[in-house]
């Protein structure tokens, strides 16, 4: 037997005849690591389900943005309201644009790409139930504020003659 096949041999005698020793708060703590003792509970959320995007629409004439929160007369998110705008822009306000998005859960909508410069500032965002019972409006003027935020409380519609 030649000297390096017998150092590996007792190498081999040293490695497989050692008895690790682990203590045993070692293992129990490996073990309730593994077994997910120390796992965190999801954190409790105010919604009722998990957090629906916010519908974008995006006009194209800009790099203005609006983001409107729509909420029912008695303070709830407005769910599935219809906001709708009319925008004149360029020389003379010869150009049109009409845009309309619906609501979210949580009652909000963004309109993107909105120009600097309108016609008529400010513009009017006007929103409605899904029933058409209910109605109101924000006006905004993108010259004064770039990228805001408005909210729109819906009231009882006036009886029509």
């Amino acid at each position: 037997m030649t000297r390096a096949s017998r150092q590996l041999l007792l190498f081999r005698q040293f490695l497989f005849t050692r008895v690790i020793v682990i203590p045993v708060p070692v293992l129990v703590f490996v073990f309730v690591l593994a077994s997910g003792f120390f796992a965190t509970a999801p954190a409790q959320s105010t919604s009722s389900g998990p957090v629906q995007p916010v519908p974008a629409i995006d006009g194209g004439l800009g790099r203005c943005s609006l983001e409107l929160t729509v909420t029912a007369a008695d303070g709830k998110p407005a769910y599935a309201a219809v906001v709708r705008v009319h925008i004149a822009y360029g020389f003379g306000g010869f150009h049109k644009l009409d845009l309309e998005a619906g609501a979210n859960v949580d009652g909000k909508v963004k309109f993107t790409g909105l120009p600097s410069s309108v016609r008529r500032p400010p513009l009017t965002f006007y929103a409605s139930s899904k029933e058409g019972q209910q109605v109101g409006e924000a006006a905004y003027d993108p010259a004064v504020q770039c990228h805001a935020h408005r909210d729109i409380a819906l009231a009882k519609a006036a009886a029509q003659p």
